[in-house]
């Protein structure tokens, strides 16, 4: 979450990488777990951008 409060929104493939800078042997199946619990308690919110592609961006709880 730390490299999306940094960057902003970020596509699932960017997101990725970041986490790898930081995280080696992640892979693409653990991110989604991640982010799908992440996004279950509501502290991040996943689009699809367009076919293949996802933007992750986190919940501001201040406007909801």
């Amino acid at each position: 979450m730390d490299a999306i409060k940094r960057k902003g929104p970020l596509t699932d493939d960017e997101l990725l990488r970041e986490m790898r800078n930081s995280k080696e042997d992640l892979s693409f199946r653990e991110l989604n777990r991640i982010l799908m619990k992440l996004e279950l308690n509501g502290l991040v919110r996943v689009s699809r951008q367009t076919k293949g592609k996802r933007l992750v961006e986190l919940v501001d709880r201040h406007t909801e």
